[in-house]
């Protein structure tokens, strides 16, 4: 059956028109037959006013970015809201089109959050924040001096270039005797007999911190752990003799910036509802502290990448069981709980979450393995790239697809597109609260003046 299609000079104006000749790709949308006149008049007057309703704000410090919704609500399948395409290419052209169309590359770094240098803002502060070792020291004991007794128990020289003669002139032993926290990363320092003799004079000494020493490379070990025979922390890693000290310091309640005390009655962890203890090669729960009458209020717990070779399947759901508030739990599956998810949560009935997911959905759907932690690989770049090489490597986690078609054959030759900043800035959800859908609209009825956009919606009260 043919129809006639009645229009305002060469273009669709009524909508009639407009759902007799969209009506196919109206239905394949799954966009709701109440939004098809809304999407009409946004169409054919461009209206793209998602503005009006969500803002675009910096994440994943400033190298990404997310949509959030401005408007007080937003109940569900009320607006339809357009998407553009800000870059449209096949593949062999976009280094060219980066290149000669002005203003794209720029548009394009700001759009994928390349177009600043990450470690510019961070040199600077450096350079005007670049103490020596003395003035670092001097800072120490009158922050001390200040906030406290005048008891140095946390000392961070970090990056300061110290080598062996450099450590052994610092004297650490004589002038803080009561050091509780130590970091030397980022230095120079070689000889590990110098390193062991200068830091296991510290008797007091809970966390040391050596890494990218070029020291590491020696085995010496065995020998701090000897000397230090209080020390918990060894380059971020929990020795044998982990304790309270050490689960202070992954807290969220208490934190590093609570571990200058080393009393072990301490009641800090009393309140702590969060510890994260992920890759700290922890070898054995069994341990005094790691108990409810210390860690009552536990609830949200990730032990991911820690070998936990001296605990049985059994003995860790045993230990675990014993925390009455643990709701959330993060741990590599398959690892020290085993290989399924279902037994997890089956030996574990009182959590809610694992790995991220609802526990009713990893039940439901039988999952075994289940990961929502997955870590999102953010493009990398230097001061000296440009910004057409930034672009061209950053693309992929913004590029989509799609292929031209007519009555006679499909086009072999994929088409690549970038939405516009608004589309670009929506983030994958497993529940999800918006629908994104492409759309085909052709203005004058005919797939030769066809424009491509995308719509989103409101999938659910927001």
């Amino acid at each position: 059956m043919s129809t006639s299609v009645e229009r305002n000079g060469s273009r669709i104006g009524i909508y009639d028109d407009f759902v007799k000749v969209h009506g196919v790709l109206l239905a394949a949308s799954g966009l709701p037959l109440s939004l098809h006149r809304k999407l009409f008049h946004k169409l054919t007057s461009e209206t793209f006013d998602g503005g009006n309703h969500f803002a675009i704000e910096p994440s994943e410090d400033g190298r990404q970015r997310r949509l959030l919704l401005t408007s007080d609500s937003m109940p569900k399948e009320c607006d339809v809201f357009l998407i553009d395409h800000a870059w449209s290419f096949r593949l062999p052209d976009a280094y060219n089109q980066l290149k000669e169309v002005p203003g794209l590359v720029e548009r394009m770094a700001a759009l994928m959050c390349v177009d600043i240098d990450i470690d510019s803002d961070d040199k600077e502060e450096e350079n005007d924040e670049n103490l020596s070792i003395e003035e670092v020291v001097e800072n120490a004991i009158r922050n001390a001096k200040e906030n406290g007794d005048g008891t140095v128990t946390w000392l961070e020289l970090e990056e300061l270039g110290i080598d062996d003669e450099k450590l052994l002139s610092l004297d650490l032993c004589s002038k803080f005797p009561d050091l509780v926290g130590l970091s030397l990363c980022g230095n120079k320092l070689e000889n590990a007999e110098v390193v062991v003799r200068e830091v296991t004079k510290l008797k007091n000494l809970r966390g040391l911190w050596l890494n990218n020493n070029p020291v590491l490379k020696r085995c010496m070990e065995d020998a701090i752990l000897q000397g230090c025979s209080k020390l918990e922390i060894y380059n971020s890693h929990f020795t044998p003799k982990y304790g309270l000290w050490a689960l202070r310091f992954c807290g969220v309640v208490c934190g590093k910036q609570d571990t200058g005390s080393t009393k072990d009655d301490d009641n800090r962890l009393k309140g702590e509802t969060t510890l994260d203890l992920s890759n700290r090669s922890i070898q054995n729960f069994n341990n005094k502290a790691f108990v409810p009458d210390e860690i009552p209020m536990l609830a949200h717990l990730n032990i991911r990448g820690n070998p936990i070779e001296q605990n049985s399947v059994d003995e860790l759901f045993q230990i675990l069981k014993s925390f009455p508030c643990l709701q959330s739990l993060e741990v590599d599956i398959p690892g020290p709980l085993g290989e399924s998810a279902v037994k997890i949560l089956e030996s574990l009935p009182h959590l809610s979450s694992l790995n991220g997911v609802d526990a009713s959905k990893i039940l439901e759907s039988e999952k075994h393995v289940v990961d929502s932690m997955l870590e999102l690989r953010l493009p990398e770049w230097t001061a000296e790239e440009p910004l057409i090489d930034r672009v061209l490597n950053a693309m992929w986690l913004y590029l989509m697809t799609y292929r031209l078609a007519d009555e006679e054959k499909i086009d072999e030759t994929s088409i690549w597109y970038v939405m516009d900043e608004l589309g670009s800035a929506l983030r994958h959800s497993d529940e999800p609260n918006f629908r994104v859908a492409p759309f085909l609209y052709m203005p004058e009825g005919k797939l030769a003046s066809a424009v491509r956009f995308l719509f989103f919606l409101p999938s659910d009260a927001s």
